[in-house]
C-alpha cells in the first residue's frame, strides 16, 4: 500500500502484551501506528523495528494514563508525528488499551489503590479522548478496553471490575455524542488471557489456568491474538455498523 492509503491508528499501551498484538494485527489490515509506553521505551522501540520491517511506519510515544497534566504535551507530540510523516492527515482510531491490574480483596482496598484503578482506567481514558478529539478524523473508530471482570465477578477485582463497568458504560455515552461525526465507540472485554498482566498469573499460574480452561466453553484461556484480531476489525471499516457495543472476546467463560 503506499502511504497515502494506509489508514492510523493509535494505540495506548502498544510496547507489550494485547497493545503490541493489536498494534500487529492493525498492520496486517493496512495501519500505519503509533504506540504508547510509560516507561518500557526499549520494549517500544522494538515494536516500532518491528512494524518498521514489516514495511509500514510505527512511532513510539511515552505518556502515563494516570496523569492528565501530560496530555496537551502528548497531543502536540502526535500532531507533529501526523504533520511530518503523514502529510498533516489525522488518525482513523484511537485504541485506549493501557492499564494495570489490581488483585485485593474489598475490605483491603486503600483509597490510594481506588484512585490508581479510576485515573489509569477511567479518568484517563476519558480525558485522553477528550483530548485527541481533534486529531480524529470524523467516521473514525474508538475501541475502548473493558474486561469480562465487569460482568462475573472474582475476589480481590472490586475496583479494577467496577472501573471496567464505568469504560462500558461511558461507551455508550461517547457512541451517542459523538455519533454526529459518525465516529463509531467501542469497548472490547477480554476473559483471562495469557500475557504478563497481573503479574502472569493467567499465564504462569497452572491451577489458575486450567480453572479458567474448564469453565470456558470453548475449552482453553485466550491468547493475545484472539484480542488483537478482534480490536483490529472493530477499527477497519468491516465494523462500519457496529457502534455502542460492550464485545466480549472470553471464548464463552461462564457462560
Amino acid at each position: 500500500m503506499t502511504d497515502t492509503l494506509n489508514k492510523i491508528a493509535l494505540v495506548t499501551g502498544g510496547s507489550r502484551g494485547l497493545g503490541k498484538n493489536t498494534a500487529l494485527q492493525l498492520v496486517k489490515r493496512g495501519f500505519d501506528v503509533v504506540i504508547t509506553y510509560q516507561s518500557k521505551k526499549e520494549d517500544a522501540e522494538n515494536v516500532v523495528s518491528e512494524i518498521n520491517a514489516l514495511g509500514q511506519k510505527a512511532f513510539a510515544v511515552q505518556l502515563d494514563i494516570a496523569s492528565t497534566a501530560g496530555f496537551e504535551a502528548f497531543k502536540n507530540q502526535v500532531a507533529t508525528i501526523l504533520k511530518n510523516n503523514f502529510e498533516g492527515r489525522k488518525l482513523d482510531a484511537l485504541v485506549n488499551n493501557a492499564g494495570i491490574g489490581i488483585n485485593t480483596p474489598f475490605e483491603q482496598t486503600t483509597e490510594e489503590m481506588l484512585d490508581a484503578m479510576t485515573n489509569i482506567h477511567f479518568k484517563g481514558p476519558y480525558f485522553l479522548t477528550q483530548k485527541l478529539l481533534s486529531l480524529l478524523n470524523d467516521g473514525s473508530s474508538i475501541v475502548n478496553t473493558s474486561s469480562g471482570l465487569a460482568r462475573f465477578s472474582f475476589v480481590g477485582y472490586s475496583a479494577y471490575g467496577a472501573m471496567k463497568a464505568a469504560v462500558d458504560s461511558l461507551t455508550r455515552y461517547q457512541a451517542l455524542e459523538l455519533g454526529t461525526r459518525k465516529i463509531r465507540v467501542n469497548s472490547i472485554a477480554p476473559g483471562a488471557i495469557e500475557t504478563d498482566f497481573g503479574g502472569g498469573i493467567v499465564r504462569d499460574n497452572n491451577d489458575m489456568n486450567t480453572m479458567i480452561s474448564s469453565q470456558t466453553a470453548l475449552g482453553r484461556v485466550g491468547l493475545p491474538d484472539d484480542i488483537g484480531t478482534a480490536v483490529a476489525f472493530l477499527c477497519s471499516d468491516d465494523s462500519k455498523w457496529i457502534n455502542a457495543q460492550r464485545i466480549e472476546v472470553s471464548g464463552g467463560f461462564m457462560i
